[in-house]
């Protein structure tokens, strides 16, 4: 099973957070974890990130990311969106 665990956090408080999983292996990983950010977002009510390269490396390197104001179009009420793989 894919789990993907997705949180809100403001002044370092976890605000909101749900949990994205899948055991449709058919698909790529990059594809499932695409798929997770997107049911994130919209449980969120969210317009999807924008992936930087410093977001994609750091996922690269922990399987976690940081989606700042940076990657978002409209502004936040809330520190960062953090994702995180669980379980593949």
């Amino acid at each position: 099973m894919f789990r993907l665990w997705g949180k809100i956090m403001k002044d370092n408080r976890l605000e909101r957070d749900t949990e994205y999983r899948t055991i449709d292996y058919s698909k790529s990983r990059t594809q499932m974890v695409l798929d997770g950010v997107d049911q994130i977002c919209r449980e969120f009510d969210l317009a999807n990130p924008i992936w930087l390269e410093k977001t994609i490396q750091e996922f690269k390197y922990h399987d976690k990311a940081r989606f700042t104001q940076d990657n978002f179009i409209e502004p936040l009420e809330f520190d960062y969106l953090e994702i995180q793989v669980l379980e593949e």
